[in-house]
C-alpha cells in the first residue's frame, strides 16, 4: 500500500469527496461540463502511471457537478499500454483511501447490436472479463476489501435506476447492455465479433472492467456508461480509426455528462 498511501498524502486536500468519475477515450471534452477548481497532472501524483493514449489528457480534476464535489480522471490507463492490472486500478485504491463511495465510469466502445448507433450512450448492466487479467491477483489488501468480492451486482441498481429516470425525463435515448473488455490494442476481427455476440456481449472495449472489479472490492457503488463509437457488423466490417472513435465519443459526451449530473443531483 506504499504507492497508494503516498498518492493519498499528496491528495489530502480532497479527503472526504464522495464521488470519482473516469473519462474515457474522446470523452475529455466532458471537462467543460464540470466546474473545475483544481487540475493536477498525473506526473505530479506519486505512483500514478502516465496516460499515453490520444484523447486522454492525463489530469486529475477536482470540481463540482450536479452540486456535488467530484474527483475526475481526465484520461485513464490501459492494459495494452503495458501496465499491469493493479497499476491500471491504482487510482481506485487511492480514491478509497480518500473516502470515495461512488465511482462513475465512461468509456468508448464498439456496438455489437445494430441499434447501438455511433454517438449514442449505453448503460452498462453487466460485463464479461475477456482479458485474462484481474487486479486482485496476489495478496489481498484486507483494509480495502474482502479476498473474494461478490460480483453478482457489480453495477449499482440504485444508480442505474437514477440514470434511467434522468434519461426518461430529459428525452435521452439510453441503451442498455453487457460490456466486454478485451486486452487490445488491436481491434476485433469479424470472427471475434461473432464470438463476442454469441457470448452475450452488446458492446466491446479495452477498459473499465479492471476498474469495476477494483471498485467492487473497495465496496464502491458503480455506474458506467459507454459512448458507442462504431458498430461492429461482422458482415459489413468498416475500419474505426481513432479519429472517428474520438469524434463519436465527443458526440455522446453531453448525454453522458447530463446523466452523471442528474444522478448526482438525485443522490
Amino acid at each position: 500500500m506504499d504507492r497508494e498511501n503516498r498518492a493519498a498524502e499528496v491528495l489530502q486536500s480532497f479527503l472526504g469527496i464522495r464521488t470519482a468519475i473516469i473519462l474515457g477515450t474522446g470523452l475529455g471534452a466532458m471537462e467543460r461540463d464540470f466546474d473545475v477548481h483544481e487540475a493536477i497532472p498525473y506526473a505530479k501524483i506519486p505512483g500514478f502511471p502516465r496516460s499515453t493514449v490520444t484523447g486522454h489528457s492525463g489530469r486529475l480534476l477536482a470540481g463540482t457537478l450536479g452540486g456535488r464535489q467530484v474527483l475526475v480522471m481526465s484520461g485513464r490507463f490501459h492494459l495494452y499500454e503495458g501496465y499491469a492490472a493493479d497499476e491500471v486500478t491504482l487510482p481506485i485504491r487511492v480514491f478509497k483511501l480518500l473516502g470515495v463511495k461512488h465511482l462513475f465510469i465512461s468509456n468508448a466502445a464498439g456496438g455489437l447490436r445494430k441499434d447501438l448507433v455511433p454517438g449514442s450512450p449505453m448503460l452498462i448492466t453487466d460485463h464479461i472479463n475477456f482479458t485474462g487479467r484481474n487486479p486482485l491477483v496476489g495478496p489481498n489488501k484486507d483494509s480495502l476489501g474482502p479476498r473474494f468480492p461478490d460480483m453478482t451486482q457489480p453495477y449499482s441498481r440504485r444508480l442505474a435506476d437514477l440514470a434511467r429516470r434522468h434519461a426518461r425525463e430529459n428525452a435521452i435515448e439510453l441503451h442498455e447492455g453487457v460490456y466486454v473488455q478485451l486486452m487490445g490494442p488491436s481491434m476485433e476481427t469479424a470472427a471475434e465479433t461473432r464470438m463476442l455476440q454469441r457470448l452475450g456481449a452488446d458492446a466491446v472495449g479495452m477498459s473499465t472492467v479492471m476498474e469495476v472489479i477494483q471498485a467492487v472490492h473497495c465496496c464502491m457503488e458503480v455506474l458506467a456508461v459507454s459512448a458507442v463509437t462504431n458498430n461492429n457488423d461482422p458482415d459489413d466490417y468498416v475500419p474505426a480509426p481513432i479519429e472517428s472513435v474520438i469524434a463519436h465519443a465527443e458526440k455522446a459526451g453531453p448525454a453522458i455528462a447530463g446523466i452523471f449530473r442528474g444522478v448526482l443531483e438525485a443522490l
